[in-house]
């Protein structure tokens, strides 16, 4: 009787103890990293095309070291950056450029990518539009001849701003107060991140008598993360 009871006792003993280590071994497997990338912004003291990469590391509640570059300095350390150009992101010490591709990184680590492939073409697409819209003020914003300028202003103030803050306006409107998917993405931070620099670019505010835009600008620095950014971080005009 005693050895029937022994081997019953040993056999829950057994099955316990692989119970056990099953479990320990599911826990572990389930178990988040509590490692800690390393985040850098190499960038001027401006926000501009850095300031998408401080709103998404901010969003995410990512330390992130903010290095800002003077004029004097970047001569120097030009060479050492990839293509030679800002902004910079340096994960664990590994550097990359590209504003837009940095910022589609972020996105996912904090977790303002889309749901699937679609959802993130409808990023993709106002992002490069948001670029575009960039590039045709800045052609004209940094054009030496003050002639030739004068005259490109004329179709930029007429024509081509119109043009893109009715769009993007409408696209808010569609979107519940966002630019893609009805929700907060990375592309509504990408746009409030560069406004001032268009802002500055056409010396105007350009979303003010736009009220889906501003609704847009209203959602992205209410979030309680940005707003703690934008209150310490260096106050620049572009």
């Amino acid at each position: 009787m005693h050895d029937a009871t022994d081997r019953i006792e040993s056999g829950r003993h057994e099955k316990g103890s692989l119970l056990y280590l099953l479990t320990s071994k599911r826990e572990k497997r389930i178990q988040p990293s509590r490692t800690m990338p390393d985040y850098k912004v190499y960038y001027f003291n401006v926000k501009a095309l850095g300031e998408p990469l401080r709103f998404l590391l901010s969003y995410g509640n990512l330390p992130f070291d903010d290095i800002r570059i003077t004029r004097e300095e970047w001569p120097a350390l030009k060479p050492t950056m990839p293509m030679g150009q800002m902004p910079i992101l340096s994960v664990d010490g590994k550097k990359v450029h590209q504003s837009v591709a940095m910022s589609r990184y972020l996105a996912k680590q904090v977790g303002l990518a889309g749901a699937d492939d679609w959802e993130n073409l409808m990023i993709d697409t106002v992002v490069d539009t948001v670029n575009d819209f960039r590039l045709k003020i800045a052609v004209v914003s940094y054009e030496p001849d003050d002639d030739v300028k004068e005259k490109k202003l004329v179709t930029l103030n007429n024509e081509v701003i119109p043009f893109y803050l009715e769009k993007l306006d409408d696209i808010a409107r569609d979107n519940n107060g966002h630019l893609a998917n009805g929700k907060l993405t990375w592309a509504d931070l990408y746009f409030v991140g560069i406004l001032d620099y268009l802002n500055y670019m056409t010396k105007s505010d350009l979303v003010a008598n736009h009220p889906n835009l501003q609704r847009l600008v209203d959602n992205v620095t209410s979030i309680d993360s940005i707003a703690a950014w934008i209150a310490k971080r260096p106050q620049t005009d572009i």
